[in-house]
């Protein structure tokens, strides 16, 4: 073979060889993406010290990462955050992509940094920035991961949600009035934030979207499949955040572990458990404050979660029936105290088709559903929740004693209405000598007049009928509904000479 012959045969195979590599390289990148094992090499909107450190330094960086991801797990174990979060965020410059250190990172400055501080506004600050963390920047790069929504969603569930904190009460408020200035009352006009009109309309369009990263064609959604939700509370930014991670689930290309996805629905039934029981804002006039109202609306919805996710997760489907049947119990009960007593009726004969050999009565053995009446189920919870301290139950037994008082007033029940308003002042006295010397996060129920003046405000026009309303502010001295100011709340009058 003459030289330039083998020249040229040399030549036809290196480009075949390359040819094949590429061919083979393609491939190969493909099945790393699957597998999660790959990062992006390309970092769209990232800042200039974020593209120089993942271009310049190469693979290196995964070497530099590991070093410093070790020193803060160092750091982690002595309790010295305030030092880590600095070594997390080299981290997350260097590998954006690194799921758990966003995870880490948001977590000790939610929980391990905010309690390092004693006043509510030095702890929201870092509860807010470690959601910010999350939200603006973790999905920012990784929006399809299902952790990140994960963690954020619990975030908003259990910091924000839950009472383990003492600055919780803050917390509430704090993200209330946030919501407020963007959302106005829980009657949200959807169309106006999605077809926004008018300078304002798209001024608060534009800050859901860009400060809170909040999609108000997805929040509609979300209200109509499981709401109406009050979207000044933590618990409906739970379930956003948990069904937008299960979205984005099936837009990843990536293995998905089917218990994360367990748990973004866990969240979900669970926050819409927390806003049967306290989904409800109730402004306290005396102190400018609000209060927590149970959200009846939704009982259906709740019972549907619970149920789907049953079906969803077989293997946990025993610890999901024990809650279940607790939510049918509380909702049987919320709806007798709130005088809903066909649709407590309704419930109750469906908490005893679905759960027939459990007792309904705790501390009663023989309170099978078949052996006891909805009058004597209710008897029974009365004494139960009495006994105990929950702010939010608590405001509820009164809110619907005080409605049922209310309605039996109407009707010309006078001593009926006059033995619901003692069992309210019972009720009231045991839960302020029970929260006595308690916890801080244990607070004062409003007083009874402030009660029946929420009561008031929020049925008269709405729940009865206008006669019924008519009747009732007769009884009470109310102006007449033209002329009606705010309303007050007289005691009811005691008429012993009238029968119940």
């Amino acid at each position: 073979m003459s030289p330039r012959a083998y020249k040229c045969l040399l030549g036809t195979i290196a480009v075949v060889l390359m040819v094949g590599v590429s061919v083979l390289e393609r491939n190969l990148n493909h099945e790393r993406d699957v597998l999660g094992l790959t990062r992006y090499t390309e970092l769209k909107g990232a800042p200039p010290v974020l593209a120089m450190t993942t271009v310049a330094l190469g693979g290196f960086r995964g070497l530099i990462s590991n070093a410093l991801w070790i020193r803060a797990n160092d750091l982690q174990d002595d309790g010295k955050y305030f030092e880590m979060v600095q070594l997390a965020d080299w981290i997350t410059k260097l590998e954006p992509h690194f799921t758990q250190v966003w995870l880490v990172q948001a977590w000790n400055m939610a929980y391990n940094i905010s309690v390092k501080f004693k006043d509510p506004p030095d702890r929201w600050r870092w509860v807010q920035r470690g959601i910010e963390l999350l939200r603006d920047e973790g999905l920012k790069y990784n929006p399809d991961d299902v952790l990140i929504h994960r963690e954020l969603a619990w975030f908003y569930q259990h910091k924000m949600g839950a009472n383990l904190d003492d600055a919780h009460l803050y917390y509430k408020q704090m993200w209330a009035n946030e919501m407020s200035a963007v959302l106005g009352t829980n009657k949200v006009d959807w169309d106006d934030l999605i077809h926004p009109k008018t300078a304002e309309e798209i001024e608060r369009t534009n800050i859901l979207r860009a400060k809170y990263k909040l999609d108000p064609i997805f929040m509609k959604m979300i209200n109509e499949t499981n709401g109406p939700l009050e979207w000044r509370l933590p618990e409906a930014h739970a379930i956003y955040w948990a069904q937008q991670g299960l979205e984005a689930a099936k837009r990843n290309e990536r293995k998905i572990n089917p218990d994360d996805l367990i748990t973004l629905r866990r969240v979900i039934y669970q926050s819409m458990q927390l806003s049967f029981q306290r989904g409800r804002l109730i402004a306290n006039q005396a102190d400018r404050n609000f209060e927590f109202g149970p959200n009846l609306e939704i009982i259906g919805k709740v019972s549907a979660a619970y149920e789907q996710a049953m079906q969803d997760d077989p293997k946990n489907r025993d610890h999901i029936q024990t809650a279940h049947r607790n939510f049918l119990r509380d909702a049987v009960w919320f709806l007798y105290v709130y005088n809903r007593l066909a649709d407590a009726q309704s419930w109750f004969k469906y908490l005893g088709e679905q759960y027939p050999n459990k007792t309904l009565i705790d501390g009663d053995t023989n309170s099978y559903p078949r052996n006891v009446s909805l009058d004597a189920y209710a008897l029974g919870r009365i004494q139960e929740e009495v006994g105990q301290t929950s702010p939010s139950n608590i405001r509820a037994i009164l809110e619907g004693l005080e409605e049922t008082a209310l309605t039996s007033l109407g009707m010309g029940e006078y001593n009926r209405a006059k033995s619901y308003e003692g069992l309210e002042v019972k009720v009231l006295e045991s839960y302020d000598s029970k929260i006595s010397g308690s916890a801080t996060n244990r607070v004062p129920m409003s007083a009874l007049p402030e009660i029946r003046r929420a009561v008031l405000d929020r049925d008269l026009d709405h729940l009865w009928s206008p006669a019924f309303s008519d009747r009732l502010r007769a009884e009470l001295n109310l102006p007449p509904r033209s002329i009606a100011p705010a309303t007050n709340s007289p005691a009811i009058p005691v008429e012993p000479n009238k029968s119940p």
